[in-house]
């Protein structure tokens, strides 16, 4: 099941367990659970401190496994092969059941450990999202830290017929104690948040305390972690305020263009950032969304959605994008019912069904392409008369029996039943007429959309609603920088918001320099 490479760092891996892995296979005669056994079986030979019992179809779903040891009270379960994104999961539950401590901050772990309560969690997965390892892994953590958190990671694709009867059409799906929980990328201190209702009340005392910085980055993305990182090694005190560290690179699935990386993934690459700007005497603040800036002389004041806020001598705003909706009916209606925005994520839940992907450019034709390989049929709609993808895409896409091609065509509508989505409408915009498309899935990839909304009336905008900085990132309020896709720089590149984050820490610096420059040499007069 492993190559030899693989079972040789896994190897590695597992010398850090510090006390027995007991693993319950549940199994029948069907491949995925021999494809299972055959996984399990290499585990065991790599280390000592692992054992297998196998059982024939006793757990609700088969193939799956369960991970404990004895004296400890833990129930955590994977229903189908966790290879893909998903082994990763794998590697830390072991590490964890095996008694290796987690890099969780100890408040955290004390939080999980404290909360009261029963907690049966199920998350919905595919082996090809890149969202649903954090989700699952910190799901499988809390079930290792408390006794009362229960936590079964499910492979969609596997268990297509809990999928089609829960209606789960995006992933991660994640239910607690059979009722819907949450979709979408999920860290610790985000379930924590939800389940322990008080946290966010204590985290907004604690920030309201905090004195003020030199450097306030509004952000976590390459652009925040630049700044943040180029501010902190100027020595000066240096905070960041994120809704997620990691930003839009987190929804990126392969990264090939980053100089001196030959590859990555994005989650990969959010990780690495936020670990790089650790490493400095820099105050995170994650999960806090910025609701207001007030221009202040001395003090900037940013105010955040949990209630508190924050000030500071100088601001990099550096909040980033998101994807563009269509706003057409339905679509709001039907979003994680058959509206999708990640393909990588979300395609293995449409195998066999019919999908259309909205938008012609190198993002439209590529989700295109992916997709045809499972689905049954792709519907590409382009708003323009011609496709804007790079010709070696369009090559690939037409030469694709399972995909058709409409340009000209305006999307007006989602349609569905009220559980799901069933079609689309659109405009064929050289005649006006309408046509229906029946389908089950749409991912719409139309471009991105910068987070400013927060600032209208605060800093200057362009009519796309970007922060208009000039060169040194400087936006029309002084003491306020900006960088990164949220802004005007043009090609929005992981290594162009990377070096504008690093433009405007030093262009904050530097105005921290010349602001205070008087009052030195007033002090030297007086004395």
């Amino acid at each position: 099941m492993l190559d030899t490479e693989l079972k040789s760092q896994l190897k590695g891996y597992l010398e850090r367990v510090t006390r027995p892995i007991a693993i319950e296979a549940s199994v029948d005669d069907g491949e995925k659970s021999q494809e299972m056994l055959a996984l399990l079986h290499d585990l065991v030979l790599l280390s000592d401190k692992i054992s297998l019992t196998e059982h024939r179809g006793q757990a609700v779903r088969t193939p799956s496994f369960s991970l404990s040891t004895p004296g400890q009270d833990i129930s955590l379960r994977f229903a189908g092969i966790p290879m893909g994104h998903e082994f990763t999961s794998l590697v830390l539950a072991l590490l964890q059941v095996g008694g290796h401590p987690s890099k969780l901050a100890q408040d955290v772990i004390e939080q999980i450990r404290n909360l009261k309560g029963e907690y049966s969690f199920e998350t919905y997965f595919s082996l090809s999202c890149q969202n649903c390892p954090d989700v699952v892994q910190a799901l499988n953590l809390m079930a290792v830290l408390n006794p009362n958190i229960k936590h079964v990671a499910i492979d969609g694709a596997l268990f297509q017929a809990e999928v089609d009867e829960r209606q789960v059409m995006s992933v991660p799906t994640i239910y607690l104690n059979g009722e819907s929980f949450g979709q979408g990328r999920m860290g610790v201190e985000e379930i924590l948040a939800k389940i322990d209702t008080g946290s966010a009340a204590r985290e907004a005392e604690k920030i309201k305390g905090k004195a003020p910085f030199d450097v306030l980055v509004i952000g976590g993305g390459p652009a925040g972690a630049a700044a943040a990182i180029y501010a902190a090694r100027k020595g000066i005190r240096t905070g960041v305020a994120a809704e997620r560290f990691g930003g839009q690179v987190l929804d990126t699935m392969g990264i090939e263009n980053f100089i001196s990386v030959k590859e990555t993934e994005g989650p990969k690459m959010a990780m690495a950032l936020e670990e790089h700007v650790r490493q400095y005497d820099v105050d995170i603040m994650n999960l806090q969304r910025a609701e207001k800036l007030i221009p202040g002389k001395d003090l900037i004041e940013v105010q955040l959605a949990g209630g508190a806020s924050l000030k500071a001598k100088t601001v990099i705003l550096s909040t980033g994008a998101r994807w563009r909706q269509m706003n057409v009916p339905g679509e709001n209606e039907y979003r994680n019912k058959g509206v999708a925005y990640c393909p990588h994520c979300d395609g293995p839940l449409f195998k066999g069904k019919r999908t259309a992907v909205i938008g012609g450019g190198n993002s439209g034709v590529e989700a295109a392409i992916d997709l045809a390989g499972i689905v049954s049929h792709v519907t590409l709609i382009e708003f323009d008369a011609q496709l804007r993808a790079d010709a070696v895409l369009q090559r690939k896409l037409y030469s694709l029996p399972n995909v058709k091609v409409i340009t000209s065509a305006q999307t007006t509508e989602v349609t569905g039943d009220g559980q799901k989505v069933n079609g689309l409408v659109y405009k064929n915009r050289l005649t006006g007429e309408s046509h229906k498309v029946e389908l089950e899935g749409i991912f719409v990839q139309i471009g991105l959309l910068p987070n400013s909304e927060w600032l209208k009336g605060t800093v200057a905008l362009s009519p796309r609603g970007e922060i208009e900085v000039d060169a040194r990132g400087q936006t029309s309020v002084p003491g306020v920088f900006a960088a990164g896709d949220v802004t005007t720089v043009p090609y929005k590149q992981i290594v162009i918001a990377m070096g504008e984050g690093s433009k405007a820490a030093l262009s904050a610096f530097d105005y921290l320099i010349r602001s205070s420059a008087p009052e030195m040499a007033q002090e030297k007069v007086a004395a």
